[in-house]
């Protein structure tokens, strides 16, 4: 999953650490969840079994005299319709990949809040480098409340893991989540109520139209402001933008920025608009690219309405030019990451689609358009409208995430390195049932052809470059291996917080070995 997303912080070295690192914390962490079925045993990290989470859903009569004490009427009257819904509403059993006590048990069980706590590295094959002095920052879902009804994955509040270096030698480890407006308002609330493309509408129609109806109340009563403060999780991933600071985003929301201090700790500074205060915009990618040269950031947002699909840069200075709206894109597709290279943005239009109007049959806005034919997109980086945009169908091709690319033979080439999701029917029910491969895409931009090369038979994902090989070419990437049973959340790449099994040892492939796939267009 993408809790793997991760940066370097003061300054943004970029330096591969071969070593395993497990980092032992002298501390039990228990987790604050109130909702989930009652568990007779904690559920432990079984790679680290030092760090315990322990789930507790007894609840004593102080506890619920102060809890209705606390919180106003109108709060208690919404948190009970939401558990009407769930008790009456929804189906039940729910799908295992919607039933919180399925998807957040074992190594996705959540955790609380960790302060800045002294660490040890315990293990691992050699010492840090001495020059490695910074933060390194983990990003990925963590429940703060959890729900009675549907629960996916995806849906959890960002939490921020700091591991602070200083000389090559870990120092402190901390969690903090990222205060977003959904963490504010839920926290008010004491129950979790935002909705989630991928849940909330999964339970039917009546379920799906009483949620809907619910959180319009909410709105109106003023216990929710999704318009202008958004209702995002910040749980995606981490970017380092040159001068302007440190971010934790998601697609759905602007970007939160956040800031490590001296002591190890992590604070949420606020949601960012990037100086557009007179026309605020409302949400964009998580995964933007940052040229390290120019220090600029190259983004987009995808909309369910017209224009579906909106390009734009934002300067050195932290200040978001205008948007370049893709009127080429005719449907809502969920274009979770791009490509950008020195002269290009590359955008894959995969099956992933968004239909608002499929919530009126009681299911999720998120699915898979099986009749699509792929393409990918190509747009100059510098264009000010899309009449320079040209596209080429690529049947079979769903890319979910863009490790790198670059351009050859003077720009006549352009390489892309990304994930195909080969059973996209299965990403959200099993995201390590979708078989992700990664695949070398050549494209002749004369001929208008896409040469495809399979990378590896393993499925991998989460690839990562050198960030200083960022729209370059570059021979080698580092990438998770996955299985159809999920693997430990907290291993990442080349640097660990905890050790990784021997079958999951970080792959690195040589990019010039491939399997050719061809299609001419």
């Amino acid at each position: 999953m993408e809790a793997l997303s991760s940066s370097f912080t003061y300054p943004p070295w970029s330096i591969n650490v071969s070593s395993s690192i497990r980092i032992h914390v002298k501390k039990k962490i228990t987790a604050n969840i109130n909702n989930l079925p009652k568990h007779t045993t904690p559920l432990t990290f079984e790679s680290n079994p030092t760090r315990q989470v322990i789930i507790t859903t007894q609840h004593d009569q102080i506890k619920k005299n102060n809890y209705f004490k606390n919180k106003s009427l109108l709060a208690i009257i919404f948190n009970a319709f939401d558990r009407f819904i769930s008790t009456f509403l929804d189906p039940s059993p729910l799908r295992p990949f919607l039933d919180p006590e399925h998807v957040l048990s074992g190594h996705y069980a959540p955790v609380e809040e960790l302060p800045p706590t002294a660490c040890e590295v315990v293990g691992g094959g050699g010492p840090l480098p001495r020059c490695l002095d910074g933060a390194y920052i983990r990003n990925g879902p963590n429940p703060r409340l959890i729900p009675k009804g549907p629960y996916h994955l995806y849906d959890g509040d960002g939490m921020l893991h700091v591991l602070r270096i200083s000389h090559g030698k870990p120092t402190t480890f901390c969690s903090r989540h990222v205060y977003t407006h959904k963490h504010a308002v839920e926290g008010e609330a004491g129950y979790p109520f935002v909705p989630s493309p991928f849940a909330s509408c999964n339970g039917g129609v009546a379920a799906s139209m009483a949620r809907l109806l619910l959180i319009l109340a909410r709105i109106v009563a003023g216990k929710f402001d999704p318009l202008n403060q958004g209702f995002g999780t910040a749980n995606t991933s981490v970017a380092l933008f040159r001068s302007i600071g440190v971010f934790a985003l998601c697609e759905s929301d602007l970007p939160y920025k956040v800031k490590v201090t001296e002591e190890g700790d992590i604070t949420t500074l606020g949601r960012h608009y990037f100086h557009e205060s007179n026309k605020p915009f409302l949400n964009m990618t998580a995964h933007p690219k940052i040229d390290r040269e120019t220090g600029e950031a190259f983004a987009y947002r995808y909309n369910v309405s017209p224009p579906y699909l909106s390009f734009f840069r934002i300067d050195s200075e932290g200040r978001k030019q205008k948007d370049v709206p893709i009127c080429s894109m005719k449907k809502c597709t969920m274009i979770h990451d791009f490509g950008v290279t020195k002269n290009f943005a590359i955008f894959p239009d995969s099956q992933i689609v968004v239909n608002p109007f499929w919530v009126l049959g009681g299911r999720s806005p998120v699915g898979i358009d099986s009749g699509k034919v792929q393409r990918i997109g190509f747009i100059p980086r510098y264009a000010t409208d899309d009449c320079e945009m040209w596209w080429i169908d690529s049947p079979g091709l769903n890319v979910l995430h863009c490790v790198n690319a670059w351009e050859e033979d003077g720009g006549a080439t352009i390489v892309v390195v990304a994930t195909n999701a080969s059973k996209v029917e299965k990403i959200f029910e099993s995201f390590h049932s979708s078989e992700l491969r990664m695949e070398k895409i050549t494209i002749n931009v004369k001929a208008k052809t896409v040469e495809r090369n399979l990378l590896s038979t393993t499925f991998l994902e989460l690839g990562a470059v050198n960030p200083a090989y960022a729209a370059k070419k570059n021979s080698h990437c580092h990438l998770r291996p996955f299985h159809l049973r999920p693997m430990p959340p907290l291993y990442c790449h080349r640097r660990h917080l905890q050790p990784a099994p021997p079958e999951a040892a970080p792959q690195c492939h040589d990019l010039s070995s491939s399997l050719p796939l061809q299609f001419s267009i």
